[in-house]
Order: structure tokens, then sequence, then C-alpha cells
């Protein structure tokens, strides 16, 4: 990838923040309405769905995760991982979405333009080309909740065999494997390692398995737990884990189990501390990021939010299927807002 260079003069349209399909979607929806758009992003492409586990399957159909008007043909019923990973590759190249990756966002500030128009200013860094900003008219932040998991706080917690992300069983053959939660990313992997040949365990805070388990899922876990090949502990929590062992609390009681891998598969939420630098208010307690819910304008004027990272600690209420539609909702509103600056005559002084 050629070096990018600090642009101070031109100023875009809009600038999205993230390349996952939030922020793809805004992009398309940007070139649909002729606007000038840059997409940045500090990993890979879709950068969540790269690291969802190898094997896994969608619990939606193609057509619900398409962008535009590009089909997602797959002879499944269900798309898989490494599917998705190709149609959202066809869709940059097919959109011709100008995209820059490995650039992280650290700053968005307010600024004047020359002729005293409102812009915001972008900070970013790269690895190996260094510091580079852009002016933009607005900017959308599509960074999604999948790169902040929420933390136990619990003592081991960052010991080098404790993951709080699954991508394969195999390492794990005749392992003894915790996994910690009890919704549908936990139920998968237990299942995956059990089959894989690992000793699994699953621990629960809750008397009962999430609702949201995907359907062809929940009779799996749940005869597997009943024939006892996953043991399961419920209304349980892990208080301490330790290089080869956890010790769990279980209705008051205490009680140590073997672990030689632990996930902690507990769910996830925005990236908080990012969003406080770029002045965004946030709900301390469901880290809901402030903005109005008919335009997602933030309490920045021109920064608006797209996909996941609206959802604050409930990142289950928003998916692909939902998220992608709010970048044209977004453009929609940041069209109408430059068509209607550009076309505003001047009063005499």
């Amino acid at each position: 990838m050629s070096q990018l260079r600090n642009d101070p003069e031109r100023v875009r349209d809009v600038i999205v923040i993230g390349a996952g399909p939030a922020g793809l979607a805004t992009a398309i929806a940007a070139r649909k309405a002729m606007l000038d758009c840059e997409v940045f992003e500090r990993g890979a492409l879709v950068n969540s769905i790269l690291n969802f586990p190898i094997n896994m399957v969608f619990f939606t159909t193609p057509e619900l995760l398409e962008l535009g008007e590009l089909p997602f043909v797959t002879p499944y019923a269900k798309p898989t991982r490494d599917e998705a990973l190709r149609y959202y590759r066809r869709v940059v190249d097919t959109y011709e979405l100008t995209v820059r990756l490995g650039y992280e966002v650290v700053s968005i500030q307010p600024q004047l333009g020359h002729d005293g128009e409102a812009l915001l200013e972008v900070g970013m860094r790269h690895p190996d080309h260094g510091e580079i900003c852009r002016r933009s008219q607005t900017v959308v932040v599509a960074v999604g909740a999948y790169e902040c998991p929420n933390v136990l706080g619990i003592p081991g917690e960052d010991l080098s065999h404790v993951s709080h992300y699954y991508t394969e069983a195999h390492p794990y053959y005749r392992k003894r494997v915790v996994v910690v939660g009890g919704k549908n990313s936990a139920a998968e992997a237990a299942l995956e390692l059990y089959r894989a040949g690992a000793h699994v365990t699953l621990v629960h805070r809750q008397g009962e398995l999430g609702s949201g388990i995907k359907y062809w899922v929940r009779p799996d876990i749940e005869n597997r737990i009943r024939e006892g090949s996953v043991s399961a502990y419920f209304e349980t929590r892990v208080v301490e884990i330790r290089s080869t062992e956890i010790v769990i609390e279980e209705l008051g009681r205490r009680h140590v189990l073997p672990a030689e891998a632990v996930f902690l598969l507990t769910g996830y939420h925005p990236d908080t501390a990012m969003l406080g630098r770029f002045g965004i208010e946030v709900e301390p307690e469901t880290m809901v990021p402030a903005h109005d819910p008919e335009t997602y304008e933030t309490n920045i004027p021109n920064l608006f939010l797209a996909g996941q990272v609206l959802s604050g600690i409930h990142s289950g209420l928003i998916f692909i299927e939902n998220g992608r539609f709010h970048g044209a909702m977004v453009i929609q509103e940041i069209a109408r807002r430059l068509t209607r600056d550009r076309n505003a005559v001047p009063t005499a002084g």
C-alpha cells in the first residue's frame, strides 16, 4: 500500500471510520449520492467477521447480508464466514470504494475552513506510514463493538491461555477447556470443541441458556449437556483463573475445575474510550453514545454514527441485517445538508 500524504487543502464530503458492513454501506450510499467519500479502517476489511470462528455459519440468510444492490450468491441456506469475507471484498471492488486499511483514527476536531465553514479534522496514524490528517464536511463512525470484550475483572483474566475470542477447535484436542457464557457464541464453541475431542465445561451465571441461541444449535447443546458430553454449571460465576485451573462460585460455594484453556465469551461493547476522544458523549451505564434517533448525529455537529456502535452494552440488538440500513439514512441527511449549504445564496452585507 502506498503511503498517503497529508492533504489539508482538499475537503472531503464524508469520511467513514470503520470498514465493516455498516461502514461499507455508508460508503456505497455516499457514492450513489455523488459525494466524495473515503473510508479508514485500522484493521482488515470487515475485521470483525475476519475474527469470527473459522467454521462459523451465519444465523441469517444471504440476502439479509447484502449491501447496495450486489447479490450475495451462495449454494447454502445459511452463508459461512469465508463466503461473507469473499462477498464484502467483492462489494469494495464492484462499487470502487476508497478504503484505506491499517489507519487508526486517533482524533476528530471541529475547525473552521478558509471560508468560515464548519469542518471536522480527522487525525490518523499508520504503523508504517506515520501520522496523517484529513478534513471533511462530515464524519460517520461505524466501528462496531466486537473489538472490546466485556471483561470479568477477575484475577488471571490476562493469562496467556485465556481468550475473549474463539477461533477453532483443533488445537484443544484432548485438552480440558472451560467456556464461560451462555449465549450463541458460547454454545457453538462448546459444541465444536467437544466434537474435536476436547473435554468441555460450560459455565454460565444465569440459570439457563440464552434465548437467542440459533434454533439448530439449542437442541444440540441441550442434549450434549443432558447426556454429560458437555459438563455445565448454571447460576455460577468464575472468580479466579489460574495457570491450570479455574475457581468458580456456585450458589455461594466455591469449586476448583481443571482448565488448560479458557474462553470468556461474555459479549462485547463499543470502544467508549475512542468515542470519548472524539468528543462523543456516552451514557455510563448503557454505553450508548449520544445521538439523534432519526439522523444518528452525535452531540458533535456533523459527526454521525452507524451500525453496532449505537447499541452500547446490548450489542445483540444491532446486527448486519439492520445496521446496514443506517448508512443510507445518514447519507440522506448529509446529502440534504450539503446540497442546502452549496445552494445557499450569501446575503448582501
